[in-house]
């Protein structure tokens, strides 16, 4: 036997349009759910203010910071510790000045992690740990520090759990745990991963 077809009646057609229409609506009704989620928890775009990661970020560049990593820790009870040399936003601590009111988060370089001995004298950087217990120049070699001439302060501290210490790649223009000490891990807000303007400058970090 052939096979049969019925046409569509305008019943029909007027159900199709009322779904096509419904479903419509419900995308544009998620959407901004589904965007203040993101926002809230898995990553965030983020202007520099200022000089003091220059020359690695300039001053109105705009990055993307994961905040996933924080969040899922956080999900399941545990601290999160960024890695040495990521490049984290944190909230600004109340007394540090503010050039700005707008300007309520710094961003920074990591350099110590829990448990380890930091030292800033004579101009170097040292960390000591278990690995390197006669210590090390966490700057030397790195591309962030070729224009690192020399780092002012005088600084010898142990960092405490759940906490890291953090610096300007611009030593000489940076507040930074030289002065206000390390920051807890309830204060980061997550790690920049990509700069995407300028669009010239689109990179990783």
């Amino acid at each position: 036997m052939e096979p049969t077809f019925k046409p569509d009646t305008k019943e029909d057609e007027a159900k199709t349009g009322w779904k096509s229409i419904a479903s419509s609506v419900a995308i544009l009704a998620l959407a901004p759910i589904i965007a203040i989620f993101l926002t809230l928890f898995v990553f965030q775009s983020y202007e520099v203010f200022g000089t003091s990661m220059e020359s690695t970020l300039k001053n109105g560049d705009r990055l993307i910071v994961q905040k996933l990593s924080k969040n899922w820790a956080r999900l399941w009870g545990n601290e999160y510790i960024p890695q040495r040399y990521e490049i984290i936003v944190f909230e600004r601590p109340k007394f540090v000045s503010n050039a700005s009111n707008d300007v309520s988060h710094l961003i920074k370089r990591v350099i110590a992690l829990p448990g380890e001995r930091i030292v800033v004298s004579d101009g170097t950087v040292t960390v000591f740990n278990d690995e390197f217990p006669d210590g090390f120049i966490p700057d030397e070699g790195m591309e962030y520090a070729k224009d690192i001439l020399t780092t002012s302060g005088n600084v010898d501290i142990t960092v405490g759990a759940g906490e890291v210490f953090v610096m300007g790649d611009n030593r000489g223009n940076s507040q930074d745990s030289r002065r206000f000490g390390a920051i807890a891990d309830n204060l980061i807000t997550g790690a920049a991963k990509f700069r995407f303007l300028p669009i010239g400058d689109a990179q990783s970090l």
